[in-house]
């Protein structure tokens, strides 16, 4: 298997990911704005999102992937079946119970995560979650689906998955939220439906995959069959790793919640400029992170199930290698074309220049942090393929701490507003990244291959290129200031003459120093 080849296979449905999700921030952006309701969508949609990376694509998936992939190397592909149904069983029923919990508690949990909200806002938010909220069973299933499609090599359904609940809300806000606004209703709970649609089918999508392999898990839905499935010993191993993962997706959810709290306190449509941000912010994290994250998680466990160190630190490398080489040059797009890229893909209906600007401000703060965001999905990967979660979260707890000593200093202190709440987020990723690659490199799980000062060199060179072009660029065009469907035609046009003509000269510089895309051919 081609590790570039299929990385690259994986991103590019990422990317449709990515970009139906970007049209529907831009939908929503054009509808509804950023305001008191789209700050109670935010919140309410942030619960079970939260929920889902908390327990399906963070803590199940770090324990659940290394073990399986172990498994499959260890005791072949029968005795990883048997692995599967029962931890299949296990899934199931703490779903049961937790989507109950989340339904009935919700006033509970919108007062968690958006006590600022006004009253109105409040009281819809709770509805949202409510009519959300199974929405976390359906997204564990599919993470439980990706995990064994991932082991198996079958990459192409996981990564196309998400692209349908992007095509669901899409249609739900321009086909039902009309529909609602006639009837009296408020037409933001048509996202909230659309959401659940697309659970619905994200999950649809993973059976006929699961079917041709032979995989489909076998639920037992009695409760003897339960007690049998949580007495495995692989089910076991898997919860014993899911505590301190769970603990460090916690941290990370939690850094979420305060930030949103904060974000509230700072002014309406805060929330929301700061979410408008972060999606932005996703692209590459999603891109390059998730991409390599996916591929190189099976792969770490298996090298390190049968003791070859030196594939394990190889992978790393190439990793590390492919993160600095994609994403400093995003970052540096981030950081001095925030305000075109804003402007481009969201200034149009009720998302005015000042939302523009205080977006912006927002992006080039996560700017600051983009290249530890996506290492961290490497090297985290390292760690949990050696079943090791408890390094991780003694990091990410620290870095924690450290984030909202960040927040006092640039929010409280320096007034920067949702500037400085993307900085603090970008600058504990960077720390989080240096600390995990310094915990590799004393394990002597990681040693650097040779030529990385030369590749170090030869990238900041094209970034400094491609960064003094983007920072003319942004310069020569008022990409704010006009209306119409000229104007947004000919901003459209310069916006992909622009990153277009970025991407050439990056590349063409690489290739000038004697940088060729061939060096990153990598087979497992």
């Amino acid at each position: 298997m081609n590790l570039l080849r299929t990385a690259s296979v994986v991103s590019i449905f990422t990317l449709l990911s990515r970009i139906t999700g970007l049209v529907r921030e831009q939908m929503v952006a054009g509808l509804f704005g950023a305001n008191a309701m789209t700050d109670a969508y935010n919140v309410a949609f942030r619960i079970p999102n939260m929920l889902r990376r908390l327990f399906a694509e963070g803590a199940f998936s770090q324990a659940f992937v290394p073990a399986l992939a172990a498994a499959r190397a260890r005791d072949g592909d029968e005795a990883t079946r048997d692995l599967i149904d029962a931890v299949a069983t296990v899934l199931l029923w703490a779903l049961l119970a937790t989507c109950a919990i989340g339904v009935i508690g919700a006033p509970l949990l919108v007062w968690g995560l958006g006590a600022g909200l006004s009253a109105p806002a409040h009281e819809a938010a709770v509805v949202m979650t409510r009519w959300m909220f199974p929405y976390i069973g359906f997204m564990s299933l599919v993470a439980l689906s990706a995990g064994i499609l991932n082991t198996w090599r079958r990459f192409v359904v996981p990564a196309v998955t998400p692209v349908l609940l992007n095509l669901s809300s899409i249609a739900a806000g321009y086909g039902l939220a009309p529909v609602l606004g006639r009837h009296g209703h408020e037409p933001i709970y048509a996202l909230a439906i659309g959401v659940m649609i697309g659970g619905v089918l994200q999950l649809a999508l993973q059976v006929p995959a699961l079917l041709r392999l032979g995989l489909m898990p076998r639920f037992a839905l009695s409760w003897g069959g339960l007690r049998r499935a949580a007495a495995d010993e692989g089910v076991r191993q898997v919860l014993r790793k899911m505590g301190p993962a769970l603990l460090g997706v916690g941290v990370a959810q939690l850094s979420l919640l305060i930030n949103t709290q904060i974000a509230i306190a700072v002014g309406e449509g805060a929330a929301s400029w700061l979410t408008y941000a972060d999606r932005l912010m996703e692209f590459p994290t999603a891109l390059l992170g998730v991409a390599l994250g996916v591929v190189l998680t099976p792969q770490l466990a298996a090298s390190q199930a049968k003791g070859d160190t030196a594939q394990y630190s190889g992978l790393l490398d190439w990793g590390l290698r492919l993160t600095l080489l994609l994403a400093l040059p995003c970052a540096v797009a981030l950081l001095v074309f925030a305000e075109p890229l804003v402007a481009v893909l969201y200034q149009r209906g009720a998302f005015h220049a000042g939302d523009v600007a205080s977006t912006a401000r927002a992006v080039m703060g996560y700017g600051v942090g983009l290249m530890g965001l996506v290492a961290i999905k490497v090297l985290a990967p390292g760690f949990y393929a050696r079943q090791d979660t408890r390094t991780p979260v003694r990091i990410a707890v620290g870095v924690l701490l450290l984030t909202q000593v960040f927040n006092a200093i640039f929010v409280l202190g320096l007034k920067t507003g949702v500037a400085g709440l993307a900085l603090s987020i970008g600058l504990g990723a960077v720390i989080n990244a240096a600390l995990l690659l310094r915990g590799l490199r004393r394990l002597g799980s990681y040693v650097p291959e040779a030529g990385w000062p030369l590749f170090l060199l030869r990238v900041a060179i094209a970034c400094t290129a491609m960064g003094a072009l983007q920072w003319w660029l942004a310069g020569y065009f008022d990409w704010v200031g006009g209306h119409g469907g000229r104007f947004e035609l000919a901003r459209a046009g310069w916006m992909a003459l622009s990153l277009g003509g970025s991407a050439v000269l990056y590349f063409g510089v690489l290739l000038l120093l004697g940088l060729n895309p061939r060096h990153f051919v990598r087979r497992a």
